[in-house]
């Protein structure tokens, strides 16, 4: 019961499901462009929401990897004055 459970992640695979995320959203749009007569201003505000979404996803990765080099780069200097 006081067991912990740890969730490992790699950025090999945070990478890969964004660029899927990424080609599920380039799916969506070459859809709508190939039936542009037939979109509904539903399927663009839609289509706005999953673009949103993978910018926001994409900004995420970026300030995650940007914090680890921050770590890395700190702990670089900790070795270099000892």
């Amino acid at each position: 019961m006081g067991e912990s459970l740890w969730a490992t992640i790699s950025f090999n695979t945070l990478i890969d499901q964004y660029i899927k995320l990424q080609s599920q959203v380039v799916s969506q749009v070459r859809s709508v462009a190939s039936r542009i007569s037939s979109a509904t201003p539903g399927k663009f505000l839609l289509l706005q929401f999953s673009m949103s979404q993978v910018t926001q996803v994409g900004q995420s990765i970026s300030n995650l990897i940007s914090q680890v080099m921050s770590v890395i780069n700190t702990m670089v200097r900790n070795q270099k004055s000892q």
